[in-house]
Parts: structure tokens; C-alpha cells; sequence
């Protein structure tokens, strides 16, 4: 069975203009190309569509997306990791939902505010265990102050920070870059030296730790462009920690 573009575009309300860059950019070819440059887009196409759309709504960039699409072909099981991932979400927007629910009610009605009722769901303590059971309790403290320290637009630097470092991972992992290269340390290096502005002086053993870890939890993998994307980035990081902390 085939769809044509303008069937995809009503059903998943993007434009066929984004879907034939998405074709531009080899990340969904259309199953053939019918009389006037016409598109039409098979089963696979749509499971990877969904791929892509779920990917997006993660907040993944197209060459981390492609990056993921390129180095894994189990689509089921990469559909249940991002299932997953959108699980974790969900219950973070009901958390948010029912967090300002609670402040709503009251206020109509009088009652006492209480600062983990308003806030639940809001807050950037999602790791908090992982961290304080591999690093300890101080080392969370630091980064939770540090960050709190921050003004709204000095967060949002940060972030951007972090999303080109993943980007330009996700090129090199596209372009076949070997981890020991002088490009792919380079990222390497950026990464380093961000994470030393929220926590100091950078040990090995805590550079290797969070390495590790981007590659075993989805929940940090999802960053870096699935399994494989973080399975590059530790490896990497392993290298660069070698020569050089």
C-alpha cells in the first residue's frame, strides 16, 4: 500500500515541503516517484517518518536524527526505546499538569501553598539519584547550585552549548569519523571543557563514568542520537581521557 505526499501531509500535518528536505537530506526517500515528480511513500517509509517525527518531538537535530537512522536497523526496537523515552515524558507533563492544577485550586480556594506541590515536574533534578549514587551527595549539591545560580538566558546558553557539541558528534558519527581523530577529539575537548563550567576540574574517572553512562541509560543515549550515537561518544571520550586526563 502507498500514500501519496499529500495524503502524509494530512495525516501528519508537516508540510510536503519538510518532507521532500527530509528526502534532500537521504533521511526519507519516497518509495517511488510517480508522473510529474509526484511522490508516494510505502509502509517502511511511514514507520521511518514516525521515526523521524518522534525524534524531532525529542528535540534531536536532523543530523543527530540521521546519524541514528544511518547505525541502527532494528526498527522495532529503536521504536521502543523512543516509546520509552515519550513514557518518561508523559509522566513529566502530568506531573507538570497536575502540579499547576494543585496551585489553581488553592489559590481559589485559600489554602496553603507548598513550594514541592508547585514545582513538581519542573525541575532539572531528574538524574539526582544516578548522579548521587555514582559521585556522591556533594557532588550533586554543586551542580544543583551552580545551576540554580544561573540567570534564564545563561541556562539557555548552556543548553545550546550541549545541543552543537551532540550535533556535531552526530556529523562526525555520519561522516565515518574515527573516534581518535583530531576532528572528533576536538568535539571531545568542547564537551570537556563544558562540563568543567558546572562542576570544576574534570577527574578521569568522573569523564569516563558519565561516558559510560550516556551509553547504557536511554534516557542520557537519547541525547547523543540512540545507541549507537552515545556507544561513539563514550568511546571518544575513553580516547581522549587516555591522552590527556
Amino acid at each position: 500500500m502507498e500514500w501519496s505526499i499529500g495524503e502524509i501531509t494530512k495525516v501528519t500535518g508537516t508540510t510536503s515541503r519538510t518532507l521532500r528536505h527530509y528526502g534532500d537530506l537521504g533521511l526519507l526517500e519516497p518509495s517511488r516517484i510517480g508522473r510529474g515528480g509526484y511522490r508516494y511513500y510505502d509502509e517502511d517509509a511511514l514507520v521511518r517518518l514516525q521515526r523521524i517525527l518522534l525524534m524531532r518531538e525529542l528535540g534531536l537535530g536532523l543530523p543527530a536524527i540521521g546519524a541514528v537512522l544511518a547505525g541502527r536497523q532494528d526498527v522495532v526496537g529503536a521504536l521502543a526505546t523512543h516509546l520509552d523515552l515519550l513514557r518518561r515524558e508523559k509522566d513529566r507533563l502530568e506531573r507538570q499538569i497536575a502540579s499547576v492544577e494543585v496551585t489553581i485550586r488553592k489559590r481559589n480556594e485559600g489554602e496553603e501553598l507548598m513550594a514541592q506541590e508547585m514545582f513538581d515536574g519542573f525541575d532539572h533534578t531528574t538524574h539526582k539519584d544516578e548522579v548521587e549514587r555514582r559521585w556522591g551527595q556533594d557532588a550533586y549539591a554543586r551542580g544543583d547550585s551552580w545551576w540554580r545560580s544561573l540567570s534564564p538566558e545563561e541556562k539557555a546558553d548552556f543548553q545550546r552549548r550541549h545541543r552543537e557539541i551532540a550535533a556535531d558528534y552526530a556529523r562526525a558519527l555520519a561522516g565515518g569519523a574515527d573516534v581518535g581523530s583530531d576532528e572528533v577529539q576536538g568535539i571531545v575537548r568542547r564537551h570537556h571543557d563544558w562540563l568543567a563550567v558546572s562542576t570544576g576540574p574534570v577527574s578521569k574517572e568522573y569523564f569516563l563514568g558519565l561516558g559510560d553512562m550516556y551509553a547504557t541509560d536511554p534516557r542520557f543515549a537519547a541525547n547523543y542520537g540512540g545507541d549507537d550515537g552515545a556507544r561513539y561518544v563514550r568511546d571518544a571520550m575513553r580516547v581522549y581521557a587516555r591522552r590527556n586526563l
